[in-house]
Parts: C-alpha cells; structure tokens; sequence
C-alpha cells in the first residue's frame, strides 16, 4: 500500500526533534545566601533567605553548555524561570545566552540575575574569550512597568551588554555585546554569597547553640513568672484578709457606739 501525496507531506514537515540537552537536570549543588535587604515597594520584604544552586556542563566538538538552575524551598515557579544557559558554538564561534523566553527569576530583586550572568560570563571567558557574543531582543513586557525595566538595563550594563531601543516608547529593545573578553563576570557579593559545605556546618551549629541559649532564657523566664504568680497570689490572699479584718473591726466600732 502506497503513501498519498498528504501523507508524504505531513511525514517531510516531521516536529524537530528535541536537543539532546535540552532537559538535562542539575549534577552539582552548592548553597546561596542571599542578604535580607530593606523593604522594597515592588517586591515586598526581602529577609534571610538560602537557595540552591544546581550546575551542569557538557561539551562536544560543535557545542558547549552551561546550566544554571536556582532552586527555592517552599517556592513554586515554572519551568522556564530561574534558569541562565550559556551556549558557546564552536563552529561559528559565538556565544549566546538563554533561554529564549528569558531571564526570570525567583526571588526578585535579590542580586541572583547578576550572580547568574557573573557566573556564565565568568565560565565562557576562561575558555572563549575571543568567541563573539550573540545579541538578542529584550521582551516587550519587562519594559511596561518603568522601574522593572530600568533594573533590567541597569543589571546587562553592569556585566557588559549593550542596550538598543528601536522606538521612542522603549519598549522594543535589544542586548548584544563584541566578544566574550568585553563582559564582566562580578556581582553583588554583599547581596548573593556562597556557602561552603564547613560554613553551612557551622551556622547549623551557631543555629543550635543559640536555640539552647533561647530555651535556657524561656524556661528562667517561666519559673519568675511562676515565682511572680505564687507571690501575687500569697498577696492577694493577705490583702483578702486584711480587708476582712478592716471590715470586722469597722463593724465592731459602730456596734460599740451605737451601743
């Protein structure tokens, strides 16, 4: 039985098919803690906070990958958020940042989107500093809230990208860079820090330490409070029976004089 011509066409426009990479999951794991911060009107409170860090590499002889992927603990956010790829071509020579859809990032606002181009920048220029950098359009929609928008430029400028606005509203705009050598791999470190394995040890320990000094103070607390509630109650009882015997002897002076 032969195929009809619709057949032949739905089986040569065939969906292409995945890259190999594309769902690769983290292998390595380090501990970011990221400095409380003062309220923000945007984005609300910003306290103590520690997240994951997941990492995974490969490379072939046409490619190079770099993921990035920050997890959060008790925090849902969708599958394309919280991610930075770093692509390096090796045939054309040219590196490109990912995803596609963007760099969005939860917790907002917390000095991660610098920590996360630092750390691509950082690990395409120790092997190809002289690879050109793809440029890229900016979405539309980061631009519509005024102050996000200039937080936005103010973090690509910071590590080296260039910004380009194709109209007057500054809403269309586009990133793009010379070679890899001309970015910055820094951030704020002040806001985002690692935490070693040893480090992390010792804050649980502090942690524990100051929990014991904490319930030793609560329980000397409670056996005053308990010390001060039997005394109010011996003194209660005194003027109880202080008040009684003022009464008595009140009634006995009257019975005396009116007798």
């Amino acid at each position: 039985m032969t195929e009809g011509p619709a057949e032949q066409q739905n089986a040569e426009v065939a969906e292409p098919q995945p890259h190999p990479w594309a769902e690769l999951a983290p292998e390595h794991f380090e501990l970011l803690r990221l400095a409380p911060l003062p309220i923000d009107r945007h984005t609300g409170t910003r306290p103590l906070r520690f997240v994951e860090l997941g990492r995974v590499e490969r490379h072939n002889l046409e490619q190079s990958l770099l993921r990035l992927v920050v997890r959060t603990q008790g925090q849902k956010v969708r599958k394309e958020q919280n991610i930075l790829e770093i692509w390096a071509d090796h045939r054309n020579k040219e590196v490109r940042l990912g995803p596609d859809s963007g760099l969005y990032l939860e917790p907002q606002n917390r000095g991660l989107g610098r920590f996360l181009l630092g750390q691509g920048i950082a690990w395409a220029t120790q092997r190809w500093a002289h690879y050109r950098v793809e440029g890229g359009a900016l979405p539309a929609k980061d631009a519509l809230d005024n102050e996000m928008r200039l937080r936005r430029d103010h973090v690509l400028k910071a590590q080296g990208f260039e910004i380009t606005y194709q109209d007057n509203l500054q809403l269309k705009a586009s990133y793009g860079a010379g070679r890899v050598s001309e970015l910055h791999g820094d951030w704020h470190r002040e806001k985002v820090q690692r935490v070693g394995l040893v480090d992390a040890a010792a804050m649980l320990e502090q942690a524990d330490q100051n929990l014991h000094s904490q319930e030793v103070e609560i329980r000397k607390l409670e056996e005053r409070i308990a010390t001060y509630k039997r005394e109010d109650s011996g003194l209660r009882f005194t003027i109880a029976c202080l008040v009684a015997f003022a009464v008595f002897q009140a009634g006995l002076l009257i019975w005396i004089t009116t007798h």
